[in-house]
């Protein structure tokens, strides 16, 4: 007899107060759209979530209906229920616990929409609809660990779903739709990349979660959770009696939401606020005014007051903040005191306003014995794109190089013979093949019916942009110091950033300097991250150039092991005045060596050569030959130019 599983209590996570309100609101009102938990691992994300179902009362269901329909609510009905009440039967009712649905990183669109048999409804005329992840999770729970990782389209998708609370699905005319009613929970590492600013601001609320700095708190977390692990059932007893009092106030707060009243003076500021921060469109000021009844339900009142309207701001901009590819998220705590006040002064009776607080002056960088050099100012740069070098199926998005999907997305280019089960499928040459055998298969079909079999259909190939991996290899010794040479590489570097940006790349940061080579930043979609480093890093010291070199194809190799459809281009930035040895031979012609063996690998690259022309060796330009790389010189580096070269390479 298998054993339950425990959940460890919500009202025993220790802090994370914003990521624990933001998740009840939700739950008291779901309307207003969900929350991002953003923040480093480890900060009970995940675990607050799989709790927070234990604070919901059961739910009561259509027995054996696969979207958990709700039996008092007949207009949200699925088309199954409703077929069984048309056909007089009755609809059972059984009692079940709200689920919890988590969506694996690597689900296709398949899995999560449900998929409809084509193959049969193209011979029986029977519409078949295999449900989903949005199926499972309807009047439930939509947990998606690490979101910002997710296809662009699927995330897309799924918005669009919790948005209207209904699930569709069409394909080749054939359409079938469910209710898809749930809390959509997701939660991101900043430092694994950023999502678009338009999904950002699809999800209703956002809190950055960080680890406890309290010391005393941190020592509760790890006596807690060890109290769980040795005893989960005494634990949650402990518990019950805390979260039966949070149960029953989330309860109230839903009987009272209807009741609460938000007045036109909460709603002039609530507008003040948005139009302050400069917020694009409506969605900000309608996610404030929901998460503003929600706080005063949950408070148990049927009033909405002006620190209601306060704590929704902080939950409903931070991630509507972002007005720049590099800018952090977040919210400016000094302005939306300012807004505050610009609001009170004219309903103020007394001439007496608060002091403004004192301005907070940025703390100043710690100093230290090396020089930091800024970069030029990012230019735009023309579009470039590398090929894929195969016609390998390739899941993640982009909008750089063109390759072959494997998934619905994409331009339909072709069609294949199906390998199994038909997933998409192309209408027009199933037909085709079809067509020369109907005078033979007539004989055994009647009327004028087409007799198709599965030897007759056929599948789309689709074709779409994807994403490149682009690996940076930057020289920061001391011949780099040269302030203009050090701020052109930086501006050229930064520019490509941006671009990188836009086409929704990876990207990847080894540095050499001194002794040896560093990756500085793993291959990740966080082109922030990026930029954070590009803006701190130092110069001096020696220049372990074979370092570089080596780091950066071990890197690349490391990345093709784990994933082989990447499609990956090396960027180095040199003045090629190699002097430390990585086997005791001679430094330049080691850099050479692994020139040849990043060549043989297959990898495109491009080399800025940073030596002044005057004293210039040729080094760099030999290395980059044996690299089979285009060459470019820094006193060249401008956006043309350089752009024209990575095309070239392409």
């Amino acid at each position: 007899m298998s054993r339950k599983r425990l959940v460890y209590p919500f009202s025993a996570i220790v802090g994370q107060e914003k990521m624990k309100k933001a998740l009840l609101l939700n739950v008291i009102n779901p309307k207003i759209g969900g929350v991002l938990l953003r923040g480093e691992k480890g900060t009970a994300k995940s675990l607050a979530v799989r709790a927070l179902a234990q604070l919901l009362p059961e739910i009561e269901a259509v027995a054996g209906c696969p979207f958990s329909c709700d039996p008092e609510r007949p207009e949200e009905l699925c088309d199954l229920c409703l077929s069984k009440l048309a056909r007089g039967e009755k609809l059972e009712v059984v009692v079940k616990r709200v689920p919890v649905v988590e969506l694996p990183l690597g689900a296709t669109e398949d899995r999560v929409v449900g998929t409809l048999d084509i193959e049969r409804a193209i011979k029986t005329g029977e519409k078949n609809f295999e449900p989903g992840i949005l199926a499972a999770a309807n009047r439930g729970i939509l947990y998606i660990d690490e979101v910002n990782l997710l296809d662009d389209h699927l995330v897309d998708l799924l918005l669009d779903t919790a948005a209207m609370g209904v699930n569709y699905v069409e394909r080749e005319g054939i359409s079938f739709s469910h209710p898809a009613n749930f809390v959509l929970v997701g939660t991101m590492n900043p430092e694994e990349g950023e999502l678009r600013p338009q999904l950002l601001d699809r999800f209703g609320l956002s809190v950055e979660v960080r680890g406890i700095q309290d010391p005393e708190e941190r020592k509760e977390v790890v006596r807690r959770q060890i109290a769980f692990e040795e005893d989960p059932e005494g634990f949650v007893a402990k518990w019950e009696g805390k979260q039966e009092i949070l149960r029953e106030r989330v309860r109230r707060a839903k009987e009272i939401l209807p009741h609460v009243r938000l007045g036109e003076g909460m709603l002039d500021l609530i507008v003040r606020i948005c139009l302050d921060f400069g917020v694009d469109g409506h969605r900000a000021d309608i996610v404030m005014h929901k998460a503003a009844l929600a706080l005063a339900a949950f408070d148990g009142r049927t009033e909405v007051a002006e620190e209601d309207v306060r704590e929704a701001a902080e939950l409903a901009l931070p991630h509507r903040r972002r007005r720049q590819p590099f800018e952090e998220p977040g919210l400016d705590q000094k302005q939306l005191e300012e807004s505050l006040q610009r609001w009170r002064r004219p309903r103020e009776k007394k001439g007496e306003g608060r002091q403004d607080p004192q301005d907070d002056e940025d703390l100043p960088s710690e100093g230290g014995g090396e020089k930091i050099f800024e970069s030029d100012p990012p230019y735009k740069v023309r579009p470039f794109a590398f090929p894929a070098p195969d016609q390998l199926p390739r899941r993640e998005t982009g909008r750089r190089s063109k390759a072959r999907s494997d998934s619905r997305s994409g331009r339909y280019v072709g069609s294949v013979v199906p390998k199994g089960k038909v997933r998409d499928l192309a209408f027009d040459a199933t037909l085709r093949a079809a067509a020369p055998f109907q005078v033979g298969r007539k004989d055994r079909s009647c009327g004028n019916a087409l007799v198709i079999t599965k030897y007759d259909l056929r599948e789309k190939v689709r074709e779409k942009k994807v994403g490149n991996l682009i690996l940076f290899v930057l020289d920061a010794s001391g011949s780099m110091a040269a302030e203009e040479r050090m701020k052109a590489a930086k501006g050229a570097v930064l520019s490509l950033l941006l671009d990188i940006y836009q086409k929704r790349d990876r990207v990847g940061m080894v540095v050499f300097r001194g002794k040896e080579a560093k990756l500085v930043l793993p291959p990740t979609n966080s082109v922030e991250m990026a930029r954070k480093y590009l803006a701190e890093l130092p110069t001096g010291g020696r220049t372990p150039l074979a370092h570089g070199l080596k780091l950066g194809l071990e890197t690349i190799e490391s990345e093709l092991r784990r994933d082989r459809s990447i499609v990956p281009f090396l960027v180095l930035i040199t003045d090629g005045r190699a002097n430390v040895s990585l086997e005791g031979k001679d430094p330049v012609e080691e850099a050479r060596e692994v020139a040849r063996r990043i060549k043989e690998v297959g990898i495109r690259s491009l080399v800025i050569d940073t030596e002044q022309e005057f004293i210039s060796l040729g080094i760099v330009r030999g290395i980059c030959a044996e690299m089979g790389g285009n060459y470019l010189k820094l006193e060249d580096l401008k956006a043309g130019q350089i752009v024209r070269a990575i095309r070239e390479v392409g």
